[in-house]
């Protein structure tokens, strides 16, 4: 099962875009919903109502949907799930998740991420891999996870995955700060290559190599409208290219437990 949430882990839409894609190239079917009127507050996250052919009006939910896809080149299938982080009964939400994996037969849980890092957007996108247990690390070619602090709806889903049984890895893209709003096809492109490598499957990726290309060229003219911005990126650029590990995992970690101390200290509902 691969599985991205959308929100503060999902920098650039990187994480979301990938599924998205992972969906689209491999025939995705969706199968499954979780309803939402159990987990979500929709006074804070409110559905969206949207004009369908000019006239009838449309209301979205937040969605947690599960795709089946079949791999042509592989010895196994995959679950890709796309959803949005809860506010409430988190416990219930990912165990709703896990017995759909269950049903499902799956054995691996693979999450993505996507974070705001000091990185160059003119450099290759670094993807860490992490892996709750020493043995999976080793064998997936990750780091083990030793990160201390808060935690969002992907360290809940990882934790009762583990309990249960799953094997579990993550992984996560640094997309560049100073362009926070901007989509990255680019960090996408790297989460989709890191994931494929990691299970020895292909995917067809021209069409995010050409958004890379654009996207790229695109930001660098922002850059350059400002004298500031291009002095910092220079710097990025310089110490990234003396420096032959550039970001590590506790680097990435450490800008997790920063946002998750930012957010409100009320605790999710069991």
């Amino acid at each position: 099962m691969i599985v991205a949430f959308e929100g503060w882990n999902d920098a650039g839409d990187a994480a979301s875009t990938t599924t998205h894609h992972l969906i689209d190239r491999w025939n995705g079917e969706l199968f499954a919903d979780v309803d939402p009127e159990e987990f979500f507050d929709f006074t804070a996250m409110r559905p969206t109502v949207e004009i369908v052919d000019g006239f009838e009006r449309e209301l979205h939910w937040p969605n947690t949907s599960f795709y089946a896809a079949t791999l042509a080149d592989a010895p196994f299938d995959a679950i890709i799930l796309l959803g949005v982080e809860p506010q409430m009964r988190w416990r219930t939400f990912c165990e709703q998740i896990l017995d759909t994996a269950r049903a499902c037969g799956a054995e691996m849980i693979v999450t993505l991420g996507a974070l705001l890092a000091d990185v160059p957007h003119t450099r290759p996108v670094q993807v860490l891999g992490t892996a709750y247990d020493e043995a999976t690390a080793l064998k997936l070619g990750l780091e083990p996870s030793n990160y201390e602090g808060p935690t969002g709806i992907v360290g809940v889903l990882h934790a009762q995955a583990r309990d249960a049984g799953f094997t579990v890895a993550s992984l996560w893209a640094a997309v560049p700060a100073y362009i926070p709003g901007a989509t990255s096809p680019k960090a996408s492109l790297a989460l989709v290559e890191r994931l494929t490598s990691m299970l020895d499957v292909s995917v067809y990726t021209t069409d995010l190599e050409i958004a890379t290309v654009a996207y790229e060229r695109q930001i660098t003219e922002l850059v350059s409208e400002d004298e500031d911005t291009m002095e910092f990126v220079a710097e990025l650029e310089e110490r990234y290219d003396e420096e032959s590990e550039f970001l590590t995992s506790d680097d990435l970690m450490t800008e997790v437990e920063e946002f998750l101390r930012d957010l409100p200290s009320q605790p999710p509902e069991d």
